[in-house]
């Protein structure tokens, strides 16, 4: 598997930056911004890291992880209000993308490190 092509890790990456950036535009309840902001930022961190070292396994165990945690953050952070399109829809929508690709991606990069290591 080539370094910087995968479409799972492309699609985490850019989940969270949806996420740390729209808390510019979403109105903050909680601890929404620290949370979006900080889980955003190492969702892309992450991502970032799949992408350079496809084989790395855990890694996408930790995406997924994050995605999780983008899931519960609402109810955690205070800031579940269903009723309005805020940051509580921007991080189950985010996390919800996340731990979908993350699930996704596991399978080839197990692939991609048994290869790495039988050769």
């Amino acid at each position: 598997m080539k370094k910087w092509t995968r479409w799972e890790d492309w699609v985490a990456i850019a989940a969270g930056v949806v996420v740390a950036v729209s808390t510019l535009f979403v109105p903050p309840m909680g601890a929404s911004v620290a949370i979006m902001v900080t889980l955003g930022v190492l969702l892309v961190i992450s991502g970032f890291v799949n992408l350079a070292w496809p084989g790395l396994v855990a890694m996408e165990y930790v995406q997924g992880a994050l995605g999780v945690l983008l899931i519960v953050s609402p109810w955690v952070g205070g800031y579940a209000d269903p009723t309005t399109f805020g940051a509580a829809w921007m991080s189950w929508t985010c996390g919800a993308v996340a731990l979908v690709v993350a699930a996704l991606a596991i399978r080839p990069s197990m692939r991609a490190h048994h290869d790495a290591i039988t050769h």
